[in-house]
């Protein structure tokens, strides 16, 4: 039996930090699913979405700065203390970009959503969804092959957003002409894109969780 096993065996079941992971990588899912379905609706209708999005924002960034008192409470934790702040970290950094996002779609009253815009809320929400199905497996050491899959699932995510990103911009510059449109477009897609880089970041940290205990 490794260290790792013999020290899983030992330690306690967690009760705090577990179900702090659970809630807060739930709620990004959720926030991700609200932002791409806001992109479904017409204008008129999307504004309400978009504000429920910055109050899950708000409610993620709470769980996060509760997991870091937790650290500072509790001796015992289910890994390492800076993967833990890690990840929540860059969970919490998911949700801010997306946040900015709809912020900035309510700012600037934009009424039509690109093909791009959606792709791009799309590509969060898969990537989202793998995250949160990859959290829900760090109570169980044995499930460390399924989260590396889902790490895989979301670097490949993160480089299609990239590319959809990357033609977006060169499509505006070419198609638009009202220069205050290309500003307001391209801000709102590059926050969406950096909320695909901020996956990749929570991906960074699982793995190197899975590294650690493989």
């Amino acid at each position: 039996m490794s260290l790792n096993s013999i020290f899983q065996f030992l330690v306690p079941k967690d009760k705090v930090f577990y179900p702090l992971f659970q809630e807060i990588s739930l709620k990004l899912k959720v926030l991700s699913e609200t932002l791409h379905e806001a992109l479904t609706l017409p204008s008129k209708d999307r504004n309400e979405l978009l504000k429920e999005v910055e109050v899950l924002k708000s409610e993620i960034e709470t769980i996060a700065q509760k997991t870091r008192v937790e650290l500072g409470r509790n001796f015992i934790t289910p890994f390492d203390r800076e993967d833990i702040h890690a990840l929540m970290t860059s969970i919490d950094e998911v949700a801010d970009n997306m946040s900015d996002a709809a912020s900035r779609m309510r700012l600037y009253q934009i009424d039509k959503v690109t093909k791009p815009l959606r792709k791009l809320t799309e590509v969060n929400l898969e990537a989202c969804s793998e995250i949160s199905s990859a959290v829900d497996k760090l109570n169980n050491f044995k499930n460390l092959d399924k989260i590396a899959e889902s790490c895989k699932n979301i670097y490949r995510l993160e480089r299609k957003a990239d590319k959809v990103f990357d033609k977006a911009v060169a499509d505006i510059f070419e198609n638009e002409s009202n220069v205050m449109d290309i500003i307001r477009y391209k801000e709102v897609m590059m926050a969406l894109e950096f909320a695909t880089d901020s996956c990749r970041k929570v991906a960074n940290v699982l793995e190197a969780v899975t590294v650690k205990y493989a």
